[in-house]
């Protein structure tokens, strides 16, 4: 009994003929047999993110309840990538691991192949995040002292681990895109002259512009692509180390009457995203998208989900469906509770976000040590890692397989596409663009749960443990 409800099982008799690809029709019009792989996450059963050997069959559909319908004529939003917030102290556990290993560990967390999870999208701190050993900008001054021209700016923190890390990154995964966001901008630009809290002064809308300008070329220098930028991470709370307070007012005038041009001006594409905070104030991106002068030049906004519901999303898109929407963060606290926690974040991370138009679903952060550290003075002590790496040994959490169970199967360039919902089975479907059908089901309940997957009038028909999370490819 145990075997039986560990594994998903195939309940229907194979239809006859040949394998074919996905959608590949007979002469009578009906598809051809059809094999999915499983890839499961069982936390009762031990199991984590492993292959199943028995492959999954597609037959003539018999089940009428209890199913899942796969329309891949139904699309959605096109996916660009599941990963990580690689913040300094990440860099910083991965630079200082011997090369031999930190080597190996790349390939698994960035290659492509049957081996490694393909994260495909990574999210880097302009200047310190909370999770830096220090809190710094890259145009420190001393007090009293300003630099609106930016002839003082310099990267060269990111050079100690982040740009060597970001380096052997791309060496492995060239197509990786990369997401930018500020924790604080230089003090002296601030109404507190502090990198806690304050307010950005207008009068210094323009030389931040420019500091964005430079960081994004200075890292092109180095060979370093940043995708997009978002303006201000928690632009709402003022309370981390470092922060700043920009209401969506503020935000608005800083991209129409600088950002917006510097960048045009500069001739960047990087994509500017606004808010890069909760779900319960949609009404901060609407305050943007409203000032006309001020989205031209806006692609999207960025959520987190400490506040408000997921679906909040998907009512934002509808109102402006052309603006794209992009879900940057999320943390888990430590010690972490794989089963709470894989169950919690895949239902709203992994699914949520992307049923509700998300482009992008990340975690925060990629990896901590033993001791949940570095993080500056007033910065997060709970944050757990996507690893723990200490020296050269290194441990999976819970936010690794969170993300595996999507970045592994779901490239960049994937659409999503319609699946009908299943109480109690969360679901999200995807066509990568080489045809390959990618599905992430979450069994909510406690106890196994049988049902169905349909697809192109056939089925396959699996029973899945309490809190198990599967990714079906075909």
């Amino acid at each position: 009994m145990t075997n039986l409800l560990l594994s998903c099982m195939l309940l229907l008799t194979m239809v006859s003929g040949c394998k074919t690809n996905p959608g590949e029709q007979n002469g009578d019009g009906n598809t051809s047999e059809t094999e999915a792989t499983l890839w499961l996450t069982d936390p009762d059963a031990g199991i984590l993110f492993k292959k199943e050997n028995q492959p999954l069959v597609f037959a003539d559909a018999l089940q009428t309840a209890g199913v899942i319908e796969i329309d891949d004529g139904r699309t959605f939003q096109t996916i660009d990538g599941f990963g990580y917030t690689l913040t300094g102290g990440s860099t910083m556990h991965l630079h200082n691991m011997d090369a031999a290993g930190r080597a190996v560990l790349l390939k698994e967390l960035f290659a492509t192949d049957s081996n490694n999870i393909g994260v495909s999208y990574l999210r880097v701190s302009i200047g310190a995040s909370d999770l830096d050993e220090r809190v710094f900008s890259y145009d420190d001054l001393p007090a009293g002292q300003t630099d609106e021209p930016m002839e003082k700016f310099s990267i060269a923190p990111d050079k100690a681990h982040l740009i060597p890390v970001l380096k052997e990154i791309l060496a492995i995964n060239p197509a990786i895109k990369i997401l930018g966001s500020p924790w604080s901008p230089p003090a002296w630009m601030k109404t507190n002259n502090n990198s806690k809290g304050g307010s950005l002064q207008p009068r210094y809308y323009d030389a931040y512009a420019r500091y964005f300008v430079k960081y994004i070329q200075a890292m092109k220098a180095e060979g370093i692509t940043i995708d997009a930028i978002t303006v201000q991470n928690e632009p709402l709370h003022p309370g981390n180390n470092p922060s700043l307070l920009m209401p969506a007012e503020e935000q608005a005038a800083f991209i129409k009457q600088s950002l917006g041009p510097a960048f045009k001006a500069a001739h960047i594409n990087t994509k500017i995203i606004v808010y890069d905070h909760n779900a319960d104030r949609p009404d901060y991106p609407v305050t943007i998208y409203k000032d006309a002068d001020a989205a031209q030049y806006v692609d999207g906004a960025a959520f987190h989900l400490y506040g408000g519901n997921i679906d909040t999303l998907a009512q934002l898109h509808n109102a402006y469906p052309g603006k794209h929407l992009y879900f940057t963060e999320q943390w888990i606290g430590a010690p972490g509770d794989l089963k709470g926690d894989l169950s919690w974040h895949i239902k709203n991370v992994i699914i949520g976000a992307m049923r509700n138009w998300c482009r992008v679903a990340l975690e925060w952060n990629l990896a901590a040590d033993t001791s949940l550290e570095p993080h500056t003075p007033g910065g997060c002590t709970r944050c757990l890692g996507a690893l723990t790496i200490d020296g050269n040994a290194v441990t999976r959490n819970p936010a690794y397989y969170i993300i595996a169970h999507a970045s592994k199967f779901v490239r960049p360039g994937a659409v999503r596409v319609a699946s009908s919902q299943l109480s109690g089975m969360a679901n999200v479907a995807f066509k990568n663009s080489n045809g390959k059908m990618v599905v992430i089901v979450l069994n909510e309940a406690d106890q196994p749960r049988s049902f169905a997957i349909k697809y192109n009038n056939n089925q396959v028909s699996v029973t899945l443990n309490g809190g198990a999370v599967a990714t079906y490819v075909w």
